[in-house]
């Protein structure tokens, strides 16, 4: 069974509300995406209601020019709609994607030392494992949600071992990362969202308590005992750093691996390809990642006049930049619109561009690539066995559930498992 198929754009343009998780919801952009490509390049999208208008990039060249650019504009005020047509993010300047300039490049300094090669790959071994293990488990019953209960749990215990959260409290986590910043149920989507980030900053600020007494080997440690320029980083600039690792570090991979199994289910003559090794896993994440284009959008606010395509976009404006039109445009991806693993050269922006780079892109990486050779050794083929939902965000763009059915291997799958 197939999710039920979204409405087309609508003809007119302005009726497009980028602001509303429901436009997400009921419609498939990729026609509204095409023709600002093409005819729109610097789109004005309207005010609507108490929420100000803003203007659109969808072109992959002008996406990246503006992750580049810094200088002229700044995450300072916010980096995704929700805050940036509000009153802001009270995390700027605490909190690395929303800090620019000097604080921005040691807090992020900071980090990358829990992102060392030397810890990357202790963590890479237990990631195999991991998702070996659960894999070997859901071909071993036939099938399973693959959403929930293979996809959703290996991102969350990678990043929960680099955090140093015990298990026991992994899958409350889980569930308030996944009401953060997206829902299956669009009447609960506020107030579910608020409740959960105010939940994971109040259980960070108990761990970083722990932590600065007993210090171990993990990322809470090292932000809790780290210093730039001679001063400690402040209680705010731990917790909320913690907050952005587990969001960051759970949504992209599971969401891009969800994907993968749908578009190969869709697409047979791409997992035939993969499965025969025509293709590697390496080659194939890297499509898995510009189809699946996990993070629609990131903002940024203009701190100095500027122009763009000709057009003045005064101080003060928000521009955003949608990740899920640049990963299809025709200027730069040959047939974009075909899930195709074999793509080359495929230089994606799923995890952004320029000095905000997603620092756990690595990471994610083998995430994605240890679950596509779990796949390939496990199972001759699968198939979605169930309705299909996706989640209600307009910042994220998945699925929450995906049935499957298995066809399993000849060999006994526990023997591939190690």
């Amino acid at each position: 069974m197939e999710d039920l198929p979204r409405r087309a754009t609508p003809d007119d343009l302005s009726r497009v509300n980028l602001g509303d998780p429901q436009t997400f919801a009921d419609h498939d952009l990729s026609d509204y995406w095409r023709t600002l490509r093409a005819s729109r390049p610097l789109y004005r999208h309207p005010a609507v209601g108490n929420s100000p208008g803003f203007w659109v990039l969808s072109r992959y060249d002008d996406i990246v020019a503006l992750y580049r650019d810094n200088t002229t504009f700044t995450s300072e005020r916010g980096n995704v709609l929700i805050t940036l047509l509000g009153e802001g993010d009270s995390a700027a300047g605490l909190m690395v994607p929303v800090t620019d300039g000097h604080r921005h490049k040691e807090l992020r300094n900071v980090l990358l030392q829990a992102f060392s090669p030397r810890v990357l790959s202790r963590i890479g071994e237990h990631v195999r494992r991991t998702t070996r293990t659960l894999l070997a488990a859901a071909v071993d019953h036939g099938g399973c949600d693959f959403a929930l209960e293979v996809a959703s749990k290996i991102p969350m215990a990678t990043i929960c071992d680099l955090l140093g959260i015990p298990p026991q409290d992994r899958d409350y986590l889980l569930t308030l990362t996944k009401s953060a910043i997206s829902s299956d149920d669009q009447g609960e989507y506020s107030e579910a969202a608020d409740a959960a980030r105010n939940n994971i900053l109040q259980y960070f600020l108990g761990l970083v308590e722990e932590r600065r007494i007993a210090p171990q080997d993990d990322v809470v440690s090292v932000l809790a005992n780290s210093t730039i320029d001679g001063e400690p980083l402040s209680e705010d600039e731990i917790v909320l750093n913690c907050y952005s690792l587990i969001l960051g570090g759970d949504a992209t991979s599971r969401l891009a691996m969800i994907d993968a199994v749908h578009s190969f289910s869709a697409n047979p003559d791409q997992w035939a390809a993969f499965k025969s090794g025509e293709v590697s896993a390496k080659q194939a994440t890297e499509e898995v990642l510009r189809w699946a284009s996990p993070t629609m959008h990131f903002g940024r606010t203009v701190v100095q006049d500027t122009e763009i395509h000709g057009t003045p976009v005064p101080a003060g404006d928000v521009v955003t930049v949608w990740n899920v039109s640049g990963n299809r445009d025709e200027r730069v991806f040959a047939d974009p619109d075909r899930f195709l693993i074999d793509r080359s050269p495929n230089k994606h922006i799923a995890f952004g561009h320029g000095p905000h780079y997603c620092i756990g892109a690595y990471l994610a990486r083998v995430e994605i690539s240890e679950m596509l050779l779990a796949l390939r050794d496990f199972t001759t083929g699968f198939e979605i066995s169930g309705p299909v939902h996706r989640i209600y965000s307009n910042l994220l763009t998945g699925i929450s559930s995906l049935p499957v059915r298995f066809e399993p291997v000849s060999a006994e799958v526990e023997e591939l498992v190690l």
